[in-house]
């Protein structure tokens, strides 16, 4: 399983990064190698799977430079704050309006699953802007998360947790084959958008690599009402209760100091731990 951090920034761009949009990658040639060690089903068609974890602002731009949009296999959505799914407006146009590939050309529906909270095709017709009586079905397939229920995704299996947000938004818990080892299933947790909480905690756990969040600092955001963000200290505090491998700090705002984050993490945390990067790469 390989993980691009595209957009890394918090409730908005930065001028180096987009928002929150993270590509869930198993190459071909792993899943080959995962069926051959029954880790992956025999059944799973031997491709590379492309799994989107988010599509903030500007996302989209990042993502075109991995992977041709046609060839998603879903879109997953935490919550539907802009800032983690603006972009299916343009990708829908992608989908829709590609002079080869488009839906309106082929006359072949698209159907990309986006997975989301249950207001998710709602939510993504008022950012398109469509007339009543329009939708966007046909070329998106939208399917409401259910808590705690895995979505099987090829190679891959997706299960969302409910996490401590002003709406309903969740964490997600990805396994799929290892990249790096032959033979072996990997986990990345994600916690999206969230406070400390035990849902976070339960995607979270024994997880070989923590995805977090870290958009609060400590004493700045002290007075701030519970169940928005982490800040740097609670996300190593998430690391180490959960036991997890390894610490990515994500969702930094152009405002944040990066290295304020990772020190409040490394009070917490003694594993390894890291400042997301934009279009960084890591394998699993």
């Amino acid at each position: 399983m390989r993980l691009r951090t595209l957009g890394v920034s918090g409730s908005a761009p930065r001028a180096d990064s987009p928002a929150s949009c993270y590509l869930v990658q198993v190459p071909a040639a792993v899943v080959a190698a995962g069926v051959a060690a029954g880790v992956v089903p025999g059944d799973v068609e031997v491709r590379d799977w492309n799994l989107v974890m988010d599509l903030g602002n500007g996302g989209l731009g990042h993502l075109l430079r991995h992977v041709e949009v046609h060839d998603l296999d879903a879109v997953a959505l935490s919550h539907l704050h802009p800032d983690h799914c603006a972009d299916l407006s343009g990708l829908y146009v992608h989908l829709k309006y590609h002079p080869v590939r488009g839906s309106s050309r082929t006359g072949v529906p698209t159907r990309l699953p986006v997975l989301g909270p249950a207001a998710v095709a709602e939510r993504a017709g008022q950012m398109y802007g469509l007339e009543p009586g329009e939708t966007m079905e046909g070329v998106y397939d939208f399917r409401p998360l259910v808590e705690g229920a895995p979505v099987t995704l090829g190679p891959l299996e997706l299960t969302p947790f409910r996490v401590f947000h002003p709406v309903e938004a969740y964490g997600f818990r990805v396994t799929g084959p290892s990249t790096v080892h032959d033979g072996r299933r990997v986990t990345l947790a994600y916690t999206g958008d969230t406070d400390y909480c035990p849902g976070v905690v339960e995607a979270a756990r024994d997880a070989d690599l923590l995805l977090s969040e870290a958009a609060f600092a400590e004493g700045r955001d002290d007075g701030v009402e519970p169940g928005i963000h982490l800040t740097g200290k609670r996300a190593g505090r998430l690391a180490s209760e959960a036991a997890v491998g390894s610490l990515l700090l994500t969702h930094l705002p152009a405002w944040n100091d990066p290295q304020v984050a990772l020190a409040e993490a490394r009070t917490e945390y003694d594993g390894p731990v890291a400042v997301a990067q934009p279009d960084g790469v890591l394998d699993l």
